[in-house]
């Protein structure tokens, strides 16, 4: 909390900004004394008083309404990534604020939040639902403490997350794509088609939809046969934006093989007798997926062309799947969950074991042999 000091007449007054309610400015004037320097030590105490007392509650009656605005522009729109702020947004407006809105924020407490925890759960929300939630509540409050000094304790210190039972989505929920499924796709996808490289790279890769969108040529080196994963792309209203990806981790080379380096060969040779074909009217870029006029590929454009070809071929997927059967077929084939967790960009290996591991019919094979033969019962 800060404050200001003015002379009027021969007096000197402090002013202390309060935080606002219902979008309204609020501010307290004292009597300070009749010089400057009394006037410093006169709000430095009134500072501290409000800080150390249960007076500063009474002062800073902020909604919560008001706090969560307040947190969301100062924290998430300041330091986190815009689908994470998009998400958040949802979360507030759709979970915690109609439990919350009409609550000051000094008025509300663990069992509170308790039960607006345990009324959510109730729902049926999934796992992945409520940890968020949490995670947003948790952070709320414990910088309603610090450094924003609206609190003097977080309530979300003595509540407890509701117990979730050990899951492990099926082959079906990540729909997984089984062999004679992917050839339906191959065939349905021409190399002319503007979904036929996102698909490719996908399926040999396992990147996300935004990194491929976001690959340029510098970033493939067909030689050494390595892509660099360095941005992603996703939309931002009616705006197309380039970032950092999701997470440190996401920052990777990925090794490509033979296959694939071949398609993107193909793929380049024909770019190249595009921009001569178009001439004036191609699109002049660096991106690995684009169409045939040179325009970029985006996420929207994969969605669209992800839905086609769903209807076109009866296989049930999504473009997620094919970095969850890219993840499957190398844990299959003998892969560690670590060489497949760096190759995802994934920022913990308990994601990449968690997600797929149990879906590995020859890993729990094998390791019935193993356990044969160290036994010697074979």
């Amino acid at each position: 909390m800060k404050g200001t000091i003015r002379k009027r007449g021969k007096n000197y007054y402090y002013t202390v900004e309060l935080p606002k309610i219902d979008g309204k400015r609020r501010q307290m004037e004292r009597y300070a004394g009749e010089t400057y320097a009394e006037a410093q030590e006169t709000l430095r105490h009134a500072i501290n008083e409000l800080k150390d007392t249960g007076r500063f509650k009474n002062v800073s009656k902020i909604s919560f309404v008001d706090y969560s605005q307040h947190w969301f522009d100062n924290y998430v729109m300041m330091n986190l990534k815009y689908n994470t702020q998009q998400n958040y947004r949802g979360i507030l407006d759709n979970h915690i604020i109609p439990h919350l809105k009409n609550y000051y924020l000094m008025e509300i407490d663990a069992p509170l939040l308790q039960k607006l925890v345990h009324n959510e759960f109730q729902k049926g929300l999934a796992q992945k639902t409520m940890s968020i939630i949490i995670s947003v509540l948790r952070n709320m409050f414990r910088k309603a403490v610090y450094p924003y000094i609206f609190l003097k304790e977080n309530p979300m210190a003595y509540v407890e997350a509701p117990r979730f039972d050990s899951y492990k989505p099926t082959k079906e929920e990540l729909k997984i794509i089984p062999a004679e499924s992917w050839i339906k796709l191959q065939v349905a996808t021409p190399e002319a088609s503007d979904f036929y490289i996102p698909m490719m790279i996908a399926y040999y890769t396992g990147m996300r939809r935004g990194e491929i969108c976001a690959l340029e040529w510098k970033n493939v080196d067909l030689v050494d046969q390595v892509i660099k994963v360095e941005k992603t792309m996703y939309h931002k209203k009616k705006e197309i934006v380039l970032g950092s990806p999701k997470t440190k981790s996401s920052l990777r080379e990925v090794t490509i093989g033979n296959a694939l380096t071949k398609i993107l060969r193909k793929h380049r040779k024909r770019q190249m007798e595009n921009r001569l074909r178009y001439g004036k009217f191609y699109t002049e870029n660096e991106f690995v997926c684009t169409k045939e006029n040179g325009n970029v590929i985006t996420p929207n454009s994969i969605k669209w062309n992800v839905d086609k070809t769903r209807k076109l071929t009866d296989v049930d997927f999504n473009f997620h799947s094919f970095r969850h059967t890219h993840a499957t077929m190398l844990l299959e084939a003998g892969a560690s969950v670590k060489e497949v967790q760096v190759r995802l960009g994934h920022s913990r290996s308990a994601i990449t074991q968690d997600t797929y591991l149990h879906l590995t019919e020859k890993k729990k094979r094998d390791t019935a042999e193993l356990f044969d033969r160290i036994s010697g019962l074979q």
